[in-house]
């Protein structure tokens, strides 16, 4: 989860038993975003953000062909914290992270 998330959406997943890593729980909440991007792929998370700034560094991986583990964005007026943790969970249920290498997902599904 970016820094941006509200703690809602990971009480949420963790009540279903997704797992989740928060920048603040990985001591990652002031990396820069190609930092964290490349944090995340390390470890193998997909990223979900809310901060429009972070598609900015997701295009220019693709452009690029700059390999990363995935991104799930969500812009925070289109969609509530429960849609989030449901579409989320459905996420972390049906893919593989190789599924999400070098993909941009947008919520609500």
């Amino acid at each position: 989860m970016d820094v941006h998330v509200p703690s809602g959406v990971t009480r949420g997943l963790r009540l279903r038993g997704v797992t989740v890593l928060t920048a603040q729980v990985d001591s990652t909440k002031t990396m820069d975003d190609p930092d964290l991007l490349d944090r995340a792929m390390s470890l193998g998370y997909v990223v979900f953000t809310q901060d429009v700034d972070f598609l900015i560094e997701v295009a220019r991986r693709q452009r690029i062909g700059q390999a990363f583990a995935g991104v799930v964005y969500a812009h925070q007026l289109n969609v509530s914290i429960g849609q989030c943790v449901q579409d989320l969970e459905l996420m972390a249920k049906i893919y593989d992270p190789v599924d999400m290498m070098n993909r941009l997902e947008y919520l609500p599904l």
